[in-house]
């Protein structure tokens, strides 16, 4: 596939790297030549150096045939300018823009073929809100995702000790939850992906990744660790977009402070908020925390801009006393380094965004992708289409089913109904398939699973 990428930033970079490791034609585009000559040493991409909306800059770019554009810049007026100059111009089958700006968002009309002729809209801060939103609902998980509309979700888990299913095969979960339909897609020991079967035995300090319907994951939860109070008392540091759009959904069932270090902005966005206590303040201020007892916290969620100071903030709370610490952190490099030692949670959003451009990119009736691991692994959703001629999948049992090294099916949604898979599953036309890839170099086999033949009409 043909695609050309505006924006050499944090999000173009990381979907670049993606994208360019999934043999695609990539071109990306930034004003920044000292971004693209860092780009282009570690990886098999064309750059311009241009601006990203003028209309010579995308035709150098190769717009006159590209698949594909996805407008990441840092102005969503660029983005959405590329893309209408895309369409009008070169007609361009694709295109994505990130806008940030809610006052944009909460105009539909203005995202149609005739007006601003964009065919998905990505917003960074709004994925990275409803990804912690869910976190805070299941206060004992890593990442929540989900699928189907929300009828399906994919959750991943470290085991402690004393868990009811901690030192025991897989297959007595059934025995453990004989009301409940589960399925564990894959564990991680030491870094390591382990391919889950009945004799599998989880144990402590495993990540631990299982899918099921919406209304078991908390029994499932409690199966691996003891599950935590729901949350309460929430603490945000930073009063951005993030924090105050998680705030005005959160406010209603928890006690939500935010430390926003600008007196100006939080003054704006207590405006905007009804229950929320809003504090001016630094975040890694240890008096400031101790006087608003911390050591009460449910929750610390340190979602600035600032990566240093969510990472040291987080520790400190979590030092002090608060119950979880979630930190966003938008260098890849740091993710790793910090999540699962003080702090419980680190957030990337890159990896957010950039799951919901793939379900774009990728071949077949991609519905929805979660990229997970630092995008060494992907979960996604595909719909079975044809028949027993054409597909590879459809009319046949899962044990039939030729599936890559790595990879298993968890869970099928047909219609409403949340079937977790078996052996003897037999999936049908229409069906939304959950699949779990251990590693990405397999997405393509994965693909052309669902990809129809010739022959189906």
């Amino acid at each position: 596939m043909k695609i050309i990428i505006l924006g050499a930033g944090r999000v173009g970079a990381s979907l670049a790297h993606q994208l360019a490791n999934e043999s695609n034609d990539i071109t990306v585009v930034d004003r920044k030549p000292e971004l693209l000559q860092e780009m282009q040493a570690r990886l098999d991409i064309r750059t311009v150096n241009g601006f990203a909306s003028h209309p010579d800059v995308l035709s150098r770019a190769g717009a006159d045939d590209a698949d594909m554009v996805i407008a990441v810049t840092e102005s969503d007026e660029v983005n959405m300018i590329a893309c209408q100059v895309a369409y009008t111009l070169f007609r361009t089958p694709t295109k994505i823009a990130r806008v940030r700006s809610s006052e944009y968002l909460r105009e539909e009309r203005l995202f149609v073929q005739d007006a601003l002729p964009v065919d998905m809209i990505i917003s960074p801060e709004q994925l990275v809100t409803d990804y912690i939103r869910r976190l805070i609902e299941y206060p004992g998980a890593l990442q929540v995702m989900d699928f189907a509309d929300g009828l399906v979700q994919l959750v991943g888990v470290r085991a402690y000790y004393g868990g009811a299913l901690v030192g025991k095969e897989l297959r007595t979960l059934r025995e453990h939850m004989p009301s409940v339909q589960t399925r564990v897609a894959a564990i991680y020991r030491r870094g390591e992906a382990i391919i889950p079967e009945g004799g599998t035995v989880i144990e402590v300090d495993d990540e631990v990744f299982f899918i099921a319907a919406k209304r078991d994951i908390r029994a499932v939860i409690s199966e691996l660790r003891r599950l935590d109070k729901p949350v309460k008392r929430l603490t945000l540091a930073g009063g951005g977009n993030i924090g105050l759009r998680l705030a005005q959904r959160l406010e209603r069932d928890c006690q939500v402070k935010i430390i926003e270090r600008s007196p100006s902005r939080a003054r704006e966005i207590s405006e905007h908020l009804s229950r929320s206590v809003v504090l001016v303040g630094d975040v890694a201020d240890q008096d400031l925390l101790i006087e608003e007892n911390i050591e009460n916290a449910d929750v610390f969620c340190a979602i600035t801009n600032d990566d240093e100071a969510n990472i040291l903030s987080a520790m400190l709370a979590k030092r002090l006393g608060a119950r979880k610490v979630m930190s966003l952190i938008n260098r890849a490099s740091y993710v790793d380094l910090v999540q699962g030692s003080i702090i419980d949670v680190a957030i990337s959003p890159q990896q957010a965004t950039i799951g919901a451009l793939l379900a774009h990119v990728r071949r077949g009736d991609v519905v929805a992708v979660h990229s997970l691991r630092r995008g060494a692994a992907e979960a996604i959703e595909a719909v079975a289409h044809g028949n027993a001629t054409s597909s590879r999948v459809v009319g046949r049992r899962i044990e039939d089913i030729t599936l890559p090294p790595g990879a298993t099916i968890g869970a099928i949604v047909r219609g409403e109904e949340v079937i977790i898979a078996h052996h003897d599953t037999q999936i049908e036309a229409g069906d939304h398939v959950i699949l779990f890839v251990v590693e990405k170099t397999h997405i393509a086999e994965v693909e052309q699973l669902f990809q129809v033949g010739v022959t189906f009409i």
